[in-house]
């Protein structure tokens, strides 16, 4: 007698086909759906997250609001936003180059090559666009 039964289970059948159809109708829906309120759904995220600039606004303040107090540590502080700020995917380029001004501000100040007045003047710059986002 063999111990090993499954070898005379009858074959597994496939799902009915009535099941089938109704998930194939069901995913078409949904696609077909989809396809006629892309312009709504661009609109209610932009509602949502803002505009582009509004976005890049937020990318920067969240990157400038980590690493060390500015006030008690500056070098520190500088040193902590070089890279971050490089790394951002700015898409405005006006605001994409007053950042990349403001890291390199950053590193020279944090070098000892830069000066204070060269931080602020590319702080000014990006808060002209971005209000309050560079301390």
């Amino acid at each position: 007698m063999s111990r090993i039964l499954y070898h005379h289970a009858p074959p597994v059948r496939p799902p009915a086909g009535g099941a089938l159809a109704v998930v194939a109708a069901a995913f078409l829906a949904v696609a077909i759906a989809g396809c006629g309120s892309a312009p709504s759904s661009r609109a209610a995220a932009s509602a949502v997250l803002g505009t582009q600039v509004q976005q890049d606004c937020t990318a920067v303040s969240d990157v400038l609001a980590d690493g060390p107090d500015p006030g008690t540590d500056a070098v520190g502080y500088a040193q902590a936003q070089v890279l971050p700020l490089r790394q951002l995917k700015i898409g405005d380029a006006a605001l994409r180059g007053d950042v990349l001004a403001l890291a390199g501000a950053y590193q020279a100040f944090s070098a000892g090559s830069g000066s204070t007045a060269a931080v602020t003047k590319a702080e000014n710059s990006v808060n002209s666009v971005c209000p309050q986002a560079a301390p």
